[in-house]
């Protein structure tokens, strides 16, 4: 049994690096492969009396490893430059208006259409309005460094504003002012120890010197992570804020305090940082888009009301963007009105949500739906990346 779980990992891995392959190669997100692999072994598995047990149960935790490491991939691909800080504040005027409109929009909707209150349904709503980072990001590839910039702050943005709302609501009491007690004390708590933290961990990777580093700075990266989730501040503010700091020194080397740690930054130890953590989220990524899929019950789909309420989500959300994207320019709505990705973030969020909210059961079909097709919809506006030239 050892060598047949080590020989189903294997050949995992290498049908995601295929997949992978296929989605730089053809423009086919590699999320909707991944999940749609999950859904077919299901059955398959199944007629021939293979049960893997426990596996629904690894959804939230590989949700959250791969969140952690999709922010911190696309932190380490940005450098702040003073001509980029427009873009950097058109992202954030972006993200921060989308998950108010959407928020808005579907908290109506979830209030109206499914009896839930005004607090439940703005939880319910608030998965919804959020862009994946974890899809949205690998899908900028093929894009220009401009849209493939705002994309990374604006998915980024999203992630970490939907987080700090999300729990802010859930831990309100159903009360607006406890919403807001929540939301303005756990933002400002959370900046402030992202902060913090984020000095200490680029301090320790400066000064470490033993052969094995990285995986104890991650590990030290995912402890304080969890440690902010169980406390419900909004612990992504850290991953960005100390994945910026590493990939811009000569920014850090001008701030008061820290341009000593700046200083001994090695770019080496970045690079290999970099390629540590571009590894660790293609293997994360797809188990997490597989399992999903698997532990999917293939049921759901056969309900009109999730394709209903799927189509409906869907029109909002493509509508509204359109809307939201005009006003930064045309160039720009063109090339992002479809790239607004559901996914893990949704996910992850969606399954929290259900833990205390009575929902429909045909709801969880919509999520997948939502997820999929928004995903699918990435091969209308995604160039395949190229391949390098030799020789």
């Amino acid at each position: 049994m050892i060598y047949v779980a080590i020989l189903v990992a294997a050949v995992f891995l290498l049908i995601a690096f295929a997949v992978e392959q296929l989605d730089r190669a053809s423009g086919l997100p590699s999320v909707v492969v991944m999940i749609a692999l999950g859904l077919v072994a299901q059955p398959l598995l199944q007629a021939t009396g293979f049960v893997v047990r426990g596996i629904t149960s690894s959804v939230p935790v590989a949700g959250a490893i791969a969140l952690v490491l999709i922010v911190l991939e696309g932190a380490l691909d940005i450098e702040l430059r003073r001509e980029r800080l427009r873009l950097a504040a058109t992202a954030f005027a972006m993200a921060t208006l989308a998950l108010l409109l959407y928020g808005g929009v579907f908290m109506l909707i979830a209030a109206k259409m499914l009896g839930l209150s005004y607090m439940q349904g703005a939880i319910l709503a608030t998965p919804l309005a959020l862009i994946s980072s974890s899809v949205a990001i690998p899908a900028s590839r093929s894009l220009g460094p401009h849209a493939r910039e705002f994309v990374v702050y604006e998915s980024s943005t999203s992630d970490i504003l939907g987080v700090l709302v999300f729990f802010a609501l859930v831990q309100s009491g159903a009360t607006v002012q406890g919403f807001l007690t929540g939301l303005a004390g756990g933002g400002a708590l959370s900046l402030l120890l992202a902060a913090i933290c984020s000095i200490a961990l680029v301090a320790i990777s400066t000064r470490a010197t033993a052969h094995v580093r990285y995986i104890p700075l991650l590990a030290g990266l995912f402890a304080l992570y969890s440690a902010g989730e169980l406390l419900h501040l909004s612990p992504l503010i850290m991953v960005l804020l100390f994945g910026l700091m590493l990939n811009n020194q000569p920014v850090l080397t001008r701030i008061p305090g820290v341009a000593r740690i700046g200083e001994k930054i090695s770019p080496q130890t970045v690079g290999e940082l970099k390629v540590l953590v571009q590894e660790l989220t293609f293997a994360v990524r797809g188990f997490f888009f597989f399992v999903l899929g698997y532990s999917t019950k293939l049921i759901d789909f056969t309900s009109l009301k999730a394709w209903a309420a799927a189509a409906i989500i869907l029109v909002i959300i493509y509508g509204l963007r359109y809307v939201m994207l005009r006003p930064f320019g045309r160039a720009l709505s063109a090339e992002l009105t479809l790239l607004a990705p559901r996914g893990l973030i949704t996910t992850v969020l969606y399954l929290e949500a259900r833990r205390t909210l009575h929902l429909p059961s045909y709801f969880d079909g919509t999520i997948l739906l939502v997820v999929f097709l928004s995903a699918a919809a990435l091969t209308l506006v995604r160039r395949p990346t190229p391949a390098p030239v030799t020789g």
